[in-house]
């Protein structure tokens, strides 16, 4: 997994003060090079130097500046991170700025495409000045690009709040009777000796789901969902009143209906109905869960008679272990990240015909990032680059992202090397033993490097449609396709390796019991993504003020069937509510949908079978938004989609016919 020496393909380290001054410079280059399009006379515009000029300049603009943006999520130094927090702010800004010039939207109009290419570019272009507003009289637009900066205002404080936030609870030894020696070992100590255990996954999680003590789970819990919870839940309040105001302005009758429009679900009616069918079945299923989880409970607890919501992880460990004799900290032995690397990159590299290395000694933002190069497999042309930051750090993003940093795009008679870069929270190696990985954990690096490999793998022509950037409930398809390959006996072998003697594989009988206790819990899963999903559409769907806590709570109530945590602020910890998915979260389930009819052709024709690997890179990877989705899903599949492989999945009945998809 090495290869020779080569330059980094990005700047890694800042001193303070130069990433607020390498975003000033790219806003500069970028305001002349628009201008120059807007100041051509009608008799001067060609496609050339309006349509194709204006993705230059903003193509090249993200290049600058998504790098730095990058920085306010990952950076170490906490001032140079909040300058890459402002750089983030300010380029949201100046895009909304720029797709509020009547002056740009009216020189691309007047581009006349020569291929449906061009015309693909221009459309979509289109499509993004007149949803800021170019349909309106200068006065409704100039209220629309105040309106949508103060919407990027908040979103990017109610993310900077989330990174920064340090929030932990301090646990005696006895508080944390249960919890796996391993993980103890992590965590950090108060000069008395007790335990520091932050609200980071790689502390939280091993706590919630072994914590025989229901008082450190609650506590813990509580600090969880209150993350920033004043502060946050005011930001997102004031987001969904701003969003209200902004969709009226731009005559939808709500947010969600502004941003559906352009989607492949099109509207709030086809979004509700898909959810509202799921509603039932799923809680069929939570109910059988929590039934089973109640029993589990009386034994430990006789009287008990309801589970609470700090109880579902613990329990649902000890169903796995009682049903399954699984033990997570049995199965990390299995998955040494660097193995699991490993083993991934050799199955996924010949099956998209692509080799993945190493770059030793590059430069890097803070120790233990790696950057891994992609390469073509017949002649090792350099295809894209990858860093992989997965460890925790203070202030760092606390979950698990995909970020584009260079979008792939034709240039100069060549194709530019796409570079993008996975942010993950593994359990940190220590001084004896590496990084270890839950199988949970393994499923996440997958889903992860399946939006990498959409980015990585484009040959779109136009950075704005290439990689990833495609309909926002199309966006989860490759990275949902590729967890399946992690339950596959076949993958499990491969990336699998004791710790302390490598050759030593995940024992055969372990393995079949993690594969057989896949749906174990699937109720609760699906049942919180289906929460989370009529949330994010009740915020977005409402006029007038927004309680989010008393919504989320509500709903939880309805569709979990226990009584959420009193005093908890859910809603504000929720990155996905301000981060892109507002009036997107259901798109998780749907491209659900779409990555099961992708693996379900990959299980057919064989899972490492490369011709139809090529024919996935070529038809969903390699397109990016130059087709709808659902086009390039019939170009894969030969057929349309269908719902009958997510409802087998669920293992549900089907709730109606025609959910429209």
């Amino acid at each position: 997994m090495t290869s020779p020496d080569l330059s980094p393909p990005l700047r890694n380290t800042y001193l303070p003060g130069e990433i607020t001054a390498l975003c000033d410079a790219a806003v500069s280059a970028a305001t002349a090079a628009l201008d120059r399009i807007a100041a051509l006379l009608p008799g001067e515009r060609t496609t050339d130097n309006t349509l194709l000029a204006f993705e230059t300049a903003m193509a090249d603009f993200s290049d600058s500046t998504l790098p730095l943006t990058l920085m306010g999520y990952v950076y170490p130094d906490h001032s140079v991170a909040a300058e890459g927090s402002a750089a983030e702010e300010k380029s949201g800004k100046f895009a909304i700025s720029v797709f509020t010039r009547r002056d740009l939207h009216d020189a691309i109009r007047e581009a006349v495409p020569r291929n449906p290419a061009e015309a693909r570019l221009k459309k979509e272009t289109l499509r993004q000045f007149r949803k800021n507003g170019l349909d309106l009289a200068d006065d409704g637009l100039l209220r629309v690009r105040a309106l949508k900066k103060q919407i990027t205002q908040l979103e990017v404080r109610f993310s900077a709040n989330l990174n920064n936030d340090m929030s932990a609870v301090v646990f005696s030894a006895q508080d944390l009777d249960g919890v796996p020696a391993e993980a103890l070992a992590t965590f950090a100590r108060t000069g008395d000796g007790l335990y520091r255990v932050t609200t980071k996954y790689p502390d939280y999680i091993p706590v919630m789901q072994n914590a025989k003590n229901a008082a450190t789970r609650k506590r813990l819990y509580a600090a969880f969902v209150n993350r920033q919870a004043g502060p946050n839940t005011t930001l997102l309040e004031e987001a969904i009143r701003v969003r209200q105001e902004c969709a009226r302005e731009l005559g939808y009758a709500s947010w969600a209906d502004y941003r559906l429009d352009g989607r492949m679900a099109k509207d709030t009616t086809t979004v509700c109905s898909f959810l509202n069918g799921l509603k039932e079945p799923v809680k069929e299923k939570i109910r059988s869960d929590l039934t089973s989880l109640l029993s589990l409970k009386q034994e430990l607890e006789p009287g008990a008679d309801r589970v609470e919501p700090w109880d579902l992880a613990v329990l649902t460990e000890q169903e796995r272990k009682r049903k399954f004799a699984l033990d997570n900290e049995e199965i990390r032995k299995y998955f040494p990240f660097d193995r699991v690397l490993q083993g991934m990159f050799e199955l996924f590299g010949p099956l998209f015909g692509v080799r993945f290395s190493g770059v030793p000694k590059t430069p890097v933002w803070a120790p233990g990032i790696r950057l891994i190069r992609i390469s073509d497999q017949d002649n090792d042309r350099t295809i894209a680059y990858l860093y992989l930051d997965m460890f925790p750090r203070d202030g760092k993003y606390g979950h698990m992202m995909m970020s584009p940093l260079i979008a792939g795009r034709a240039r100069d008679g060549g194709y530019t090397v796409p570079v993008t870069a996975i942010v993950g929270n593994f359990r940190a190696p220590s001084e004896n033993i590496p990084s270890l990985l839950t199988h949970d954990d393994v499923e996440g690096l997958f889903h992860e490097l399946g939006h990498a490999l959409h980015g990585c793998l484009t040959r779109a022509p136009y950075a704005s449609l290439s990689g990833s950037s495609v309909e926002w409930d199309f966006v989860e398809t490759p990275s949902q396709a590729l967890e399946n390959w992690a339950w596959e006996p076949a993958v499990l072998d491969a990336i699998s390796g004791h710790y302390a003697n490598p050759m030593e594989k995940l024992p055969a009988p372990l393995r079949d019991r993690i594969i057989a206790a896949r749906d174990l819990g699937a109720g609760l899963r699906y049942t919180r993504m289906l929460v989370i999903s009529t949330e994010d559409m009740a915020f977005h769907t409402a006029d007038g003020p927004v309680d989010v806590t008393a919504t989320a709570d509500r709903i939880y109530q309805e569709l979990m069937g226990i009584p959420p945590l009193p005093g908890g602020h859910e809603p504000a910890t929720i990155g996905h509510f301000m981060g892109g998915y507002d009036a997107g979260y259901y798109s998780y389930l749907w491209a659900e949908v779409y990555a099961l009819n992708v693996f379900a052709r990959f299980k057919k024709d064989g899972l490492f079978n490369a011709a139809t690997g090529a024919a996935y890179r070529h038809w969903i990877l390699g397109q990016g938004n130059m087709q709808d989705g659902k086009a390039l899903l019939i170009g894969f599949l030969g057929k349309e989609p269908g719902m009958d492989v997510f409802y087998e999945r669920l293992n549900i009945r089907p709730p109606h016919p025609g959910i429209p998809l």
